[in-house]
């Protein structure tokens, strides 16, 4: 009898574990449905060449990691090296060409010093001429100095203010000479400077060639895929190697036009992805951009028949940790409490 007990109360016991067990997947069934699903992308560069050239050094393989402003790819640029030395040349047989006037301008230029210097001398005579004369008059005034001493210090100091206007006069002639010697040389330089103008035009053009044979990476990134090697040569336009920002992936989702006026930018949301255990990792993510048309669900998200709805397409920003890789499936829950799933 106490056999026959036992083996009923293991019976009912072990109905009433299936009947929570059905519970219990029933409800982690709705748990996980999510609001909206999608595959990852990652922002992706080509990167060109923008001159032509031989590859003489490409460092980074498939794969690395590559940061801004790093020289990624070195072309060859010898021959812009060869032009660049032929335009100097050009340049210094033209400047070789230009006359100067320094030479001439420097006779003028002494010139003009010996006149200062005279006017100096000059000056300090007729000072003390104008004193002489000064007294002479008291003196011709008192009846102590004769008319002809009088006319005598008169015709003096008369005689130098003359030698220094005349100086002055020679002065202002030779500034007048010095400005059209400066004139003529550029008049006569005129024809020839307009030959270097091309020539530094086309100087800086090679020097830009130069600075864009070393190629620059355009972001932080990965390189996906190179497409050309050392010693190949490379046409511009020609591309170089794919870069991806894998460290921050963006989910393109689509959602039910229902469920679009409760979405908006900036507005975090939370991502899974499947693990190999058959659960879910989570991650943080926030909407960066909703589409404004709707369009047919896309064939490799939905069922035949759900195709025929309109949805909205949504892209999310997920930093990543190295688990998400481009074209990997992800979930979007707006709702907060689904985390715990």
């Amino acid at each position: 009898m106490k056999q026959f007990q036992k083996s009923s109360e293991v019976y009912f016991r072990n109905i009433i574990v299936m009947a929570l067990s059905v519970m219990m997947l029933s409800c982690g069934d709705g748990e996980n449905e999510h609001d909206a699903t999608g595959t990852f992308e990652a922002k992706e560069v080509i990167v060109s060449a923008e001159v032509p050239g031989k590859v003489l050094k490409f460092p980074f393989e498939e794969g690395d990691y590559v940061s801004k402003g790093d020289t990624a790819v070195y072309l060859d640029f010898i021959d812009f090296s060869i032009q660049q030395a032929q335009i100097d040349a050009s340049m210094e047989a033209v400047e070789d060409k230009q006359q100067s006037a320094a030479p001439q301008i420097g006779i003028y230029e002494q010139q003009i010093i010996a006149a200062d210097a005279e006017i100096k001398t000059l000056q300090t005579q007729l000072n003390t001429a104008k004193k002489e004369q000064d007294r002479i008059t008291r003196l011709f005034n008192a009846e102590a100095a004769t008319e002809q001493q009088m006319d005598q210090i008169n015709g003096q100091v008369d005689f130098i203010q003359d030698q220094i206007q005349a100086a002055i006069s020679r002065k202002a002639v030779i500034n007048a000479q010095i400005k059209a010697v400066r004139d003529n040389t550029a008049i006569q330089n005129r024809a020839i400077v307009s030959e270097k103008l091309p020539l530094e035009q086309k100087r800086s053009q090679v020097e830009e060639y130069m600075r864009r044979a070393k190629v620059l990476n355009p972001m932080n990134g990965t390189i996906l895929t190179k497409y050309i090697e050392e010693g190949e040569f490379a046409t511009m336009g020609k591309p170089l190697y794919k870069l991806a920002d894998l460290q921050n992936m963006e989910l393109r989702a689509y959602v039910d036009g229902s469920l679009l006026p409760d979405i908006k930018i900036g507005q975090e949301a939370t991502v899974f992805i499947d693990q190999t255990d058959g659960s879910f990792k989570k991650y943080t993510a926030k909407v960066i951009w909703i589409s404004d048309e709707a369009e047919f669900t896309p064939k490799s998200i939905q069922t035949k028949d759900e195709r025929a709805n309109l949805v909205y397409a949504i892209k999310l920003n997920v930093k990543n940790d190295g688990f998400i890789k481009i074209g990997m499936y992800g979930e979007v829950s707006f709702n907060n409490d689904e985390e715990a799933s």
